[in-house]
């Protein structure tokens, strides 16, 4: 398992931040790679956000050092959600069978995590968030038909869309992890447009099915202050509670958010009007 660490920082600092730092800071470029768990530790609320791709192996989840736990979860809950072929999740020696887009919650106090794929040739990509917890949830299998789904968006403002909340007071309980999965129609490129911030809640947004040579367009930084970083395919990226997070893309896509600090109230943001961005 690789545990790649990145600090917090104050906004006036990513004002000088050229594209090279700003992709150091807060772009994560290598989610999957075969028979790994690679992970990213934010200080951003801590959250840990990755991926475990077991292809010829099966991938056990270990403690580090920087957790300072016997086990991963032992002060943290997760949520996973399948991006690839069929798989198995093994939670202290029982099984979990999760296809494309099937998703899982894992509460606190579970000790023994592993990550299987049914098939070499179609490996599972189990995409994961992990924050702290104080408290103990029962984990819950979530298939996509079972997350809340929220229609959004027109096809005139180019950002008509479903949010499908997984990880949600209206679906499982949870100490303080928030994820869901937004799909955007084929008529639609713009996510989260009009923008916000949410001063009590850092994000983590992960885009997949972006085909081919296609590209995203994130925007991040204070509303009077925005950068963009220009994302790939199955890439995710770091957003502190002071920052927009929306994007554009060269077609549709599908992207994973997870959210984790003060509350879990999802429509508790500062919307921001698009005439006062610059």
């Amino acid at each position: 398992m690789t545990l790649d660490i990145r600090y917090s920082n104050h906004p006036e600092d990513s004002k000088h931040y050229d594209t090279e730092k700003l992709r150091k800071n807060y772009l994560i470029e290598t989610v999957f790679a075969a028979d790994e768990i690679s992970l990213t530790y934010s200080h951003q609320d801590r959250m840990i956000a990755g991926g475990a791709m077991p292809v010829k192996e099966e991938l056990k989840l270990g403690s580090t050092k920087e957790l300072g736990t016997e086990y991963f979860l032992e002060r943290r809950e997760m949520g996973i959600i399948n991006v690839g072929g069929k798989g198995k999740v093994i939670l202290d020696g029982t099984e979990y069978d999760l296809d494309y887009k099937d998703g899982m919650y894992i509460g606190m106090g579970t000790k023994e995590i592993s990550f299987r794929s049914e098939n070499a040739e179609a490996p599972a990509k189990f995409y994961i968030n992990s924050s702290p917890a104080h408290q103990t949830y029962p984990t819950v299998f979530i298939t996509k038909d079972k997350a809340n789904h929220i229609p959004l968006g027109t096809p005139e403002n180019l950002n008509k869309r479903v949010v499908n909340q997984y990880i949600h007071p209206a679906v499982c309980k949870s100490c303080q992890l928030s994820m869901g999965m937004t799909e955007l129609d084929k008529t639609s490129s713009w996510n989260t447009m009009p923008s916000h911030t949410h001063e009590r809640r850092m994000e983590v947004y992960f885009y997949f099915e972006l085909e081919d040579d296609n590209i995203v367009f994130h925007m991040m930084g204070q509303p009077n202050e925005t950068r963009h970083i220009i994302m790939h395919n199955e890439q995710a990226v770091i957003s502190p509670s002071w920052s927009i997070h929306s994007g554009t893309a060269t077609s549709n896509y599908t992207f994973i958010w997870g959210m984790c600090g003060e509350n879990q109230t999802y429509d508790d943001m500062d919307t921001i009007n698009n005439l006062d961005l610059k």
